[in-house]
């Protein structure tokens, strides 16, 4: 029954594989179309505003003119323009800066391009500071390690660039030991309650004084698919211990991810945190802190970046965290096995196709052995009795194949009638045999095949 359909559909299943493997020789082709890809292993981060004024990176404070401010630095060797958030320790700058005219010109971050450039402009500032960006003469400041970043970023500290400038600029060497870091000290049982009880409720913790209004929630739902706890506090008191929240934290919500913004300082605390937290910081700062320093960014925003980051980090494979949801993608599945895929159609078809073949040569063997010992009119008689008797049993599939047979058999006496040369007699007959074996195929008939038909036939 299987070889009966299978002989039944023999041309569509040949030339069905042929045009399954053109399909896939063509998607695999299109597919390999190369492409410069730089997103951390097809990171979904989204990306950031780029327009300035466009992220509320601008503030409402704007600064006098060149000339006021010219006047205001002339009358005080230290100016703080409003809207200021630079500070440093006095004590360290004054020995630094000992019986050298510096002038230090502090103007609030969030100026537009104009603004700062009319800062930039006021020529008897020794140094000016942007935000918490810190620049003079020929020379600008940054800081490049962690602990940099957070007295910078978490409590506007700007004292050991303020120091390392007013060396460059005195042409001294500029001093080797690095900035104390931020103090800090435990939450108290108080402090930490509070901070808890608002995570257990809604996951996020804001204090008064602080600009995030809510989690970006895209984002946090690629960096942290199992969930995470956010907590903001305004900037941090210049000069006072901050309450480190993030440990304390951490042993109240074990094996959970925890997020903590002290202004724009944002410290990561949970599965991992000793590596994957330093990276993402790292990452997040050293790209932007220029930005960060001199713009007035909501605390949204920042998050906003980090977690983007961390998607890029996790992304990358680095530390061995579960990545965030992929949506499956068909080809990309598919791609590795369509050349496989393609082979086995191609070999299909030529299966089918040597099948078709021998057939032919078969008849046309027999035939050729039956020219030399059958005359054709036996031969005529023999596939004459075959297609009366196969015309019987045929139906729409076979019936083709036995018309183009018989009209073979009607050229061949016809052939004969005239005195054709025999040859020419047996090629007809051979092309009838051809089509009447391809009859019996159609039907599932292989008694019906010319030779084994007329086997033992005085033909």
């Amino acid at each position: 029954m299987i070889g009966r359909v299978l002989s039944r559909w023999h041309g569509a299943l040949r030339w069905g594989a042929l045009a399954a493997a053109a399909v896939i020789l063509i998607v695999f082709l299109f597919a390999q179309q190369q492409r410069i890809d730089v997103s951390y292993g097809q990171s979904p981060s989204s990306s950031t505003p780029v327009e300035e004024g466009s992220a509320g990176e601008l503030g409402d404070v704007g600064v006098p003119s060149v000339e006021e401010m010219t006047e205001l630095v002339r009358a005080d060797p230290v100016v703080r323009l409003p809207g200021s958030i630079a500070e440093w320790d006095q004590t360290r700058v004054d020995e630094a800066i000992g019986d050298s005219d510096v002038r230090i010109l502090v103007a609030p971050p969030g100026l537009d391009e104009a603004e700062q450039d009319r800062v930039r402009e006021v020529e008897n500032a020794t140094i000016r500071v942007l935000g918490t960006e810190v620049s003079g003469g020929m020379y600008g400041v940054s800081t490049t390690t962690l602990p940099e970043w957070q007295v910078q970023f978490a409590t506007g500290d700007v004292t050991g660039m303020l120091i390392a400038l007013i060396a460059a600029l005195q042409e001294e060497p500029s001093p080797d030991e690095p900035g104390d870091p931020l103090e800090v000290r435990e939450p108290s049982e108080a402090e930490l309650a509070e901070v808890a009880a608002d995570l257990r409720a809604s996951g996020v913790y804001i204090a008064e004084g602080a600009t995030l209004t809510d989690v970006p929630a895209e984002a946090s739902a690629s960096a942290f698919p199992d969930g995470a706890l956010y907590v903001a506090f305004p900037r941090q008191s210049f000069g006072e211990p901050m309450a480190r929240y993030g440990p304390a934290l951490a042993e109240l919500f074990p094996d959970t991810s925890i997020v903590v913004m002290y202004g724009y300082w944002i410290e990561y605390h949970g599965p991992g945190a000793e590596d994957f937290g330093d990276v993402v910081a790292a990452s997040v700062y050293s790209r932007f802190q220029e930005r960060i320093s001199t713009y007035a960014y909501p605390q949204r925003n920042i998050l906003f970046v980090y977690l983007n980051r961390v998607t890029d980090v996790r992304y990358a494979g680095l530390f061995d965290r579960p990545l965030p949801y992929q949506p499956f993608d068909p080809l990309r599945v598919a791609l590795p096995a369509l050349p496989w895929l393609f082979v086995v159609c191609v070999l299909a078809f030529l299966v089918l196709s040597s099948r078709l073949l021998r057939r032919p040569v078969s008849a046309g063997t027999a035939a050729g052995d039956r020219v030399r010992h059958t005359a054709a009119p036996a031969r005529l008689a023999g596939l004459t009795t075959l297609a009366v008797e196969v015309s019987a049993l045929t139906d729409e599939t076979s019936d083709p194949s036995l018309t183009r047979g018989i009209s073979q058999l009607h050229a061949a006496r016809e052939a004969l009638r005239q005195n054709l040369p025999e040859r020419h007699v047996h090629e007809l007959l051979d092309k009838a045999e051809v089509e009447f074996d391809d009859t019996a195929t159609a039907m599932g008939r292989d008694d019906y095949r010319p030779d084994d038909y007329l086997q033992g036939r005085p033909v």
